[in-house]
């Protein structure tokens, strides 16, 4: 394929031919041919002042081929271009039932879906097989399509309003920012030698866009009504994607971290987490949920052996906050210490989750427990008292018995002297250290069930 790509450009050099169309060439190659295996992933992420906190780590793509560019379409629907059949089609991923379905089935690759303010469709650049490459609209429900600019050779686009539409446009060897009016057709080009992320500021009239005019690329503001822009920071090193929080933070990916910078409070980049601990790595396009509470991270999944094969077991550490163990939550009931035990857990409220336990042999409960796990700072503790049955306490009135946390994997919590381990959502073991006369530990297994 590359061979093919220098024998074109070389015959295109001797004949002369116009350099617009050399340039639409160069173009069509690089979204045809130089297209990585990437997959979507999706977080939780948390944003508590200036920390920033990812947890619940899923693929939602998990898929040969270039899967990529996300966008939300609100709080539970996520939109990506997903390979199939050796081109990309438009998919949307539901995020409370898993499922992924298409919207688009053409004869040309669908890329950088959006959501079309105030309609049930979403626009999208369409290649097709013979290099024509326009800005479509597809509806949501049946796919049906119709071109909504048919002038311009659109490379990635954002919407202003319902009827404005800023657009990176390729516009001789580089990418010009463009702004579009869809009900009169006209076209304003604004500024040359842009990147290709375009992402309208949150609570504001502006759009940010990428300057790549000095050797130190810039995010800049443009506001559509004024004409006027403004340099808010550089970029990390070469990197041109990025988006925004809610709150107005840029988020940007490098290599396997993800780091922030917050207009007016930061000076520099902060590296804010590491996805090296998941095996992903070489971070590009990001998007996050209206609500701020989902993020949706493209990279590349580390490849463990030949043929290929993701590795799903570098599913790492989540971070210690009362979501990653809200699973935990539940009556549930089995057996120990030759009776029957019940144990039911709250769910996560006022920092901290509430449980009661107790023992039942021959009928009678042999004792209770009251335990609690909370969050402190940046940790999680779980504490508990004993007590017989008539509520008699064993531990002095100020004394708990503490379990600092150690770790919270995707199956496992895991405290000093206690562990949950989730077998299924209506199974899990909780393994108990228990301190002998004689000094040593003895570890009692709880196997329990929930309805």
């Amino acid at each position: 394929m590359l061979w093919v790509f220098f024998v074109k450009f070389d015959y295109l050099k001797k004949t002369k031919m116009k350099y617009q169309f050399l340039s639409v060439f160069l173009f069509i190659s690089i979204l045809s041919y130089a297209q990585p295996n990437t997959d979507v992933f999706l977080f939780d992420i948390e944003i508590n002042g200036e920390e920033i906190i990812l947890s619940n780590y899923k693929n939602i793509s998990n898929n040969e081929g270039y899967d990529n560019q996300p966008s939300f379409i609100n709080n539970n629907t996520i939109l990506y271009a997903k390979t199939k059949n050796g081109q990309t089609d438009i998919a949307k991923y539901n995020i409370d039932n898993q499922i992924n379905n298409w919207i688009t089935s053409t004869v040309g690759s669908e890329y950088s879906p959006l959501k079309i303010p105030n309609k049930n469709a979403i626009s999208s650049i369409r290649l097709d097989k013979n290099g024509k490459q326009l800005l479509y609209q597809y509806d949501i429900n049946n796919g049906s399509f119709k071109v909504l600019l048919k002038d311009l050779v659109v490379g990635y686009h954002t919407w202003y309003n319902k009827k404005t539409i800023i657009s990176s446009v390729l516009d001789g060897d580089v990418l010009s920012l463009v702004s579009s009016n869809i009900r009169t057709h006209k076209h304003d080009t604004i500024i040359k030698n842009i990147g290709r992320s375009l992402h309208k500021i949150p609570n504001s009239n502006l759009i940010s866009y990428i300057s790549k005019a000095n050797d130190k690329w810039e995010i800049r503001s443009f506001n559509p009504k004024k004409r006027t822009n403004n340099l808010i920071t550089n970029t990390l090193k070469k990197v041109e994607d990025l988006c925004w929080t809610p709150n107005g933070t840029i988020l940007m990916g490098k290599g396997n971290n993800l780091y922030k910078f917050s207009p007016n409070i930061d000076s520099n980049w902060i590296k804010i987490s590491s996805l090296e601990e998941y095996g992903i790595e070489n971070i590009t396009r990001i998007a996050i949920s209206p609500d701020g509470n989902k993020i949706a991270i493209v990279g590349e999944e580390i490849i463990v052996d030949s043929p290929k094969k993701i590795t799903n077991t570098l599913l790492g550490k989540l971070s210690p906050i009362l979501k990653n163990v809200s699973w935990i939550s539940g009556n549930w009931k089995g057996k120990a210490f030759g009776g029957d035990v019940e144990e039911n857990w709250s769910e996560p409220s006022g920092d901290s989750m509430m449980a009661t336990f107790k023992l039942i042999n021959d009928n009678k409960v042999s004792f209770y427990e009251i335990e609690i796990i909370r969050q402190v700072k940046n940790t999680l503790i779980l504490q508990l008292k004993h007590f017989n049955n008539d509520l008699k306490g064993w531990e002095a009135k100020d004394e708990t018995i503490d379990f600092p946390l150690k770790e919270i994997t995707r199956n496992k919590v895991v405290f000093e002297g206690m562990t949950f381990e989730k077998i299924s959502e209506n199974e899990m073991n909780v393994y108990v250290d228990i301190h002998q006369k004689d000094g040593s530990i003895e570890t009692v297994k709880f196997n329990y069930t929930k309805d």
